[in-house]
């Protein structure tokens, strides 16, 4: 989540979610400065297998990971203010196969996660101890297959988003080229299909992870099989999406092999990023502040391989871009005016496998 301001020099938890093959064991802690950018190791948070995408409670007080490899769970843990160490909670069900991200709702009542492998997603409920329910109150798994037959075979459920105002629940299927929309009852945690019920992308591009724009009238969808962004107006009263661009995430005359990842639109709605495995870049976009389309601005190189996730600190300055198959996260400084991409010096940070950051800041542990 970014903020609107963080006051000079604060200082960050920031958690980062890996893969446990090889060193890792599990989510890695660090301390992040925003007045330097400085990104320093602070141990291992806690042992879980294979934490390849995490999500902080609104409260701030628990945070939640998958637990990919093996048999699909969900595992939640409690945030220690001081040492920022976790402390397990449970761990349940996550209701399918291979699941690959979650997130929770405004009210912190419900757990949403995504199944890539099956292609189910599922909403687990939530206590006011933060551990997770056994009984999942919504289970979904859409039927058919993409244009791309060896990788959309079947359904393959990637993200879940909860819309700006928490009545929709939007979910991206890789497999089958489609954002699915439900409506989401915050008092049940039940949901229905939406009228129209998807909206779809090109066929064979692999709607991979969606991003709000911040005026919440805009979603802009990375496509990881196709390298482009597909950006939909969109209806929050009727919870509907509409296509009007497409364009590619790789300089004209790329080649080689390639595909996305993780999409973010910075907090001012004035630029958008997007990463490329295989290019191993950060694409840089322009947004048109009336009509929200998009204008390439070029490439930052990750300085590693295969930039899986990144994300911007709270305070907007900063890029922290998690390369996988180099295991390291590389820092950027993001300009206040352009949004361009400059490495710090050093610039990357050596790390077991990291495919995911969240930030907290010690204080921010509201009631």
């Amino acid at each position: 989540m970014l903020l609107a301001s963080v006051a000079s020099g604060a200082e960050y938890f920031v958690y980062t979610g890996t893969y446990t093959r090889g060193a890792s064991k599990g989510i890695y802690l660090f301390r992040f400065q925003t007045n330097t950018g400085k990104l320093a190791p602070a141990g291992l948070a806690a042992e879980t297998p294979s934490p390849s995408f995490l999500a902080l409670h609104p409260n701030r007080r628990f945070l939640y990971a998958v637990n990919e490899g093996g048999t699909g769970a969900v595992s939640a843990f409690a945030v220690d203010p001081k040492s920022g160490k976790l402390t397990f909670l449970n761990k349940v069900s996550s209701q399918g196969d291979g699941p690959c991200h979650l997130a929770l709702d405004h009210t912190g009542k419900w757990l949403a996660v995504a199944n890539y492998g099956s292609g189910h997603m599922a909403v687990l409920p939530v206590g006011s101890d933060g551990k997770l329910g056994e009984q999942a109150v919504a289970v979904e798994r859409h039927e058919g297959s993409g244009a791309n037959r060896a990788r959309q075979q079947g359904p393959h459920a990637h993200q879940v988003v909860f819309s700006p105002d928490n009545r929709f629940l939007l979910l991206a299927d890789l497999g089958l080229d489609k954002i699915f929309v439900y409506r989401f009852n915050a008092e049940t945690g039940k949901i229905t299909a939406n009228d129209p019920p998807s909206a779809s992308v090109a066929p064979g591009a692999g709607v991979r992870h969606i991003a709000f724009h911040p005026n919440g009238k805009v979603v802009y969808a990375i496509d990881e099989l196709g390298s482009t962004i597909t950006a939909f107006l969109y209806d929050a009263a009727q919870g509907a999406l509409t296509e009007i661009q497409t364009v590619s995430t790789l300089p004209e005359g790329f080649t080689g092999t390639s595909s996305t990842a993780e999409i973010t639109v910075n907090a001012a709605g004035s630029v958008l990023y997007g990463s490329n495995r295989g290019h191993d870049s950060i694409a840089m976009f322009a947004i048109d502040p009336v009509k929200f389309t998009l204008t390439p601005k070029g490439h930052a190189p990750t300085l590693g391989r295969t930039p899986r996730h990144f994300s911007l600190d709270p305070s907007g300055g900063f890029l922290l871009a998690e390369n996988q198959d180099s295991n390291s996260i590389a820092v950027f400084r993001v300009h206040p005016a352009t949004g361009d991409l400059t490495p710090l010096a050093p610039a990357v940070v050596d790390t077991p496998v990291p495919v995911c950051v969240v930030f907290l800041e010690p204080t921010d542990l509201r009631p």
